[in-house]
């Protein structure tokens, strides 16, 4: 069988005897009906549009290729007419340049938001670099005036911090999240209380005693053998009779006393306010731990904001446990300091076992400062006793150091011994004590970003 008498194939196009081109059967040998272009000729092809009509949506033309965005360094999909229509809200403005429209592109609760600005502009970074540094020199001239504010909400902070893990606790224990807020900030307010009407009169008395029993003190101290062999060799007492003589002559020494009676008046007044401030914020940052964290998280990208999630409730856990655990070490160095001191029958047994747990609340040497405090203390009594404690510190701190230590600060925080230290350091020098207390923790948790996101992102490179 030649070519010229192949039966014709279903739906294929057909050469008539004058060479034009027709179109093809359907399966069941019947010619196909007039489509758009049929019906209104050859020149319909043409274009998209004739005298007939639009084009049919099988005859649209393609959407152009992607075209450079010069604004934005990559390429665009310049949408088609259709496109726009379907998804650009009514009340919207034109697409921004070199951003194709989307679909979550709608008019919120207060209107349609504007096209954001171009960061390329040389006048947005002048004026973005302009505002940041204006605002870095403000905050720091007022930070002075700030800083007693400051303080005072980092000390609240770490505190709420601390007793949110009595908060998760006894939420693992099945109770919900305001009740055990709830019974922790009764708790803690109760044993405030309780504690301070319970130790102020006591204070108070050995407090006065202490005062007036300083010149029998100083006397005691002068009739020693090693004070008069110093004041042989150095000159002590002339030294000290000549400066206040001299003060004396001058005038000066009522405006001083008067002025640390004022002073000092102030200062009561001052801790006492102080005292009450942290205790208000701390119950509100308590109550409000973890919604202030999340209004944090919200601002991080979506994308990311899982994984900071995880790492910001870790930093929170490992400062809150470092704070607890510091806390309890130091309550153990004043309990058996009260134990200590009224054993060896030394007076003011409370002020200093409240001393020595208040200053081991500063981290690396704030045991040893107790220590200082309670053996000169000691040596008004006698020498020998004096040893005797500077003795029973010198091993009690090799067991704090190396029995309690570790059982309270256990999962908590792991921070090299050079790290704590260096970070002690340099918290001390910026902000004092308040430094010193803060730097190990924040240590610990600028760690842990380093091991769980610097690391891995240069392994990966």
């Amino acid at each position: 069988m030649s070519p010229e008498s192949s039966p014709p194939v279903p739906g294929s196009p057909q050469r008539s005897g004058n060479g034009r081109e027709t179109p093809g059967t359907g399966p069941d040998g019947q010619e196909p009906p007039a489509g758009p272009e049929t019906a209104a000729g050859p020149e319909t092809a043409a274009g998209p549009e004739t005298a007939a009509g639009p084009a049919s949506p099988e005859t649209r033309p393609e959407d152009p290729p992607p075209v450079q965005d010069a604004g934005h360094g990559g390429t665009r999909q310049v949408p088609g007419e259709a496109a726009l229509t379907a998804h650009a809200p009514v009340s919207a403005g034109p697409p921004e340049a070199g951003r194709p429209v989307r679909h979550d592109d709608h008019a919120g609760r207060f209107g349609v938001p504007g096209l954001p600005v171009s960061r390329n502009n040389p006048f947005y970074v002048g004026f973005v670099g302009t505002i940041g540094v204006l605002t870095a020199w403000f905050l720091l001239k007022q930070f002075t005036r700030l800083s007693p504010l400051l303080i005072l909400i980092a000390v609240s902070l770490f505190l709420a911090l601390s007793l949110d893990q009595l908060v998760q606790t006894l939420q693992r224990r099945g109770l919900s999240r305001r009740v055990s807020v709830t019974i922790v900030l009764v708790g803690a307010v109760g044993l405030f209380s309780g504690f301070v009407s319970a130790i102020s009169p006591l204070l108070v008395q050995q407090g006065t005693e202490l005062i007036d029993a300083t010149p029998e003190l100083l006397g005691r101290l002068q009739e020693s053998k090693l004070f008069q062999q110093l004041d042989r060799e150095y000159g002590i007492v002339s030294q000290a009779s000549t400066e206040i003589q001299n003060r004396l002559a001058t005038g000066d020494t009522a405006v001083q006393l008067f002025g640390g009676i004022f002073g000092a008046g102030k200062a009561l007044v001052s801790g006492i306010f102080s005292a009450f401030t942290v205790l208000v914020l701390t119950l509100y940052f308590l109550a409000s731990l973890h919604a202030i964290a999340d209004a944090g998280y919200r601002l991080v990208p979506a994308s990311r904001r899982e994984r900071v999630r995880l790492l910001g409730d870790e930093i929170i856990r490992r400062i809150g446990g470092y704070v607890a655990g510091q806390i309890g070490v130091a309550s153990v160095n004043g309990f058996f300091t009260f134990i200590l001191v009224s054993i060896c029958g030394l007076p003011y047994s409370v002020v200093l076992a409240i001393t020595v747990a208040l200053l081991g609340l500063i981290p690396m040497i704030g045991a040893t400062l107790g220590a200082l405090v309670v053996i000169i203390v000691a040596l008004f009594s006698s020498w020998k006793l004096a040893v005797g404690i500077a003795i029973y510190y010198v091993v009690y701190q090799q067991i704090e150091n190396y029995v309690v230590m570790p059982k309270i600060m256990a999962k908590t925080v792991s921070v090299p011994g050079s790290v704590a230290v260096v970070a002690a350091l340099a918290g001390g020098a910026l902000l004092g004590v308040l430094g010193a207390l803060v730097a190990i923790p924040l240590a610990a948790g600028a760690l842990l970003i380093v091991h769980e996101v610097l690391v891995p992102r240069q392994d990966r490179c």
